[in-house]
């Protein structure tokens, strides 16, 4: 067995350590570990942090490099809280997610959803988006809504950490497609939407071919056409939402429906999408966890790199 090939096998043991060690741990001190291990790799400053300094700077352009030092820490350390939450997650219960969480916004899907209407959510790579889901998935209960809500995850490698991570998302209370999956995953998010689901989509990186050019803090860069491809099939209302950190709790700010009248429209959409991106990014850039080179400039370079 190659070396690359040990470490897939052991990927999954280490996250299943993980979920039941760090649930363990009381609230303070597993937030301590992990906000200290997000210090370390920012000093360590690998490829990951080091891609996320470049990004930052194209999100922040005016930043020296002592304020991109502090923001790059402030970035890790928001990002291994991420990962914090995601190994306690299933255990906090949606409850005290509701109440911990400062939301705006929400009343125009809760409305489109009341009366049948699908709803697409698009949001980027921000604070912690399946706290995110399970406010939206708590909230639609509270209101007697009985609407599912889809989304799509990556495929991840090995194969049980993928599952592990279905698994969990569904113990969520989401329902759960592979992007992998192709059609198949287009005609089930439709069917979601035209029966009045609410479908939240993770928008700003493109993983596909089929990636819409857009201009994203005054850079070119590549969004998925997929939320608005969906509401231009269905005629569901598309809304760009944001995810952050707000103290010891979440932030979650829904933005006003974007019109997606037909297919022609869609790549009007996206670029709507990617300026309310820009401007809900901007106000807490720490919190944008894209560790990826993402830029067309820099997937260029990397590319030439290979």
């Amino acid at each position: 067995m190659t070396a690359a090939g040990l470490a897939e096998r052991l990927v999954d043991p280490a996250f299943a350590a993980g979920w039941r060690l760090v649930r363990m741990l009381p609230s303070g001190v597993a937030a301590t570990v992990f906000e200290q291990a997000g210090e370390l790799a920012a000093r360590r400053a690998g490829t990951g942090v080091q891609t996320l300094r470049a990004n930052l700077s194209r999100v922040v352009p005016d930043a020296g490099p002592a304020e991109l030092d502090v923001l790059v820490r402030a970035g890790m350390r928001s990002y291994a809280r991420y990962w914090c939450e995601a190994f306690r997650l299933p255990a906090i219960s949606p409850g005290h997610i509701v109440e911990a969480t400062v939301q705006t916004g929400i009343d125009p899907a809760l409305a489109a959803l009341a009366e049948g209407r699908g709803v697409v959510f698009a949001l980027p790579h921000s604070g912690n988006w399946d706290a995110a889901g399970v406010w939206i998935v708590e909230t639609m209960r509270r209101h007697g809504l009985r609407a599912g809500f889809s989304t799509v995850v990556e495929r991840l490698r090995p194969e049980p950490l993928y599952r592990r991570f279905v698994a969990y998302r569904e113990s969520l209370g989401f329902e759960v497609f592979s992007a992998d999956d192709g059609a198949a995953v287009y005609r089930g998010l439709v069917s979601r939407l035209r029966a009045g689901g609410l479908v939240c989509l993770v928008a700003d990186r493109d993983l596909g071919a089929s990636g819409v050019d857009v201009t994203l803090f005054g850079q070119p860069a590549r969004m998925p056409p997929g939320p608005a491809r969906l509401a231009a099939m269905t005629g569901a209302l598309l809304m760009p939402v944001h995810s952050g950190f707000e103290g010891a709790g979440w932030r979650l700010t829904i933005g006003a429906p974007i019109p997606v009248p037909g297919k022609a429209a869609v790549a009007a959409a996206t670029q709507a999408l990617a300026d309310v991106f820009t401007e809900t990014i901007r106000r807490a850039p720490q919190d944008w966890h894209m560790l990826q080179p993402y830029f067309t400039a820099d997937l260029r370079t990397t590319a030439a790199a290979a």
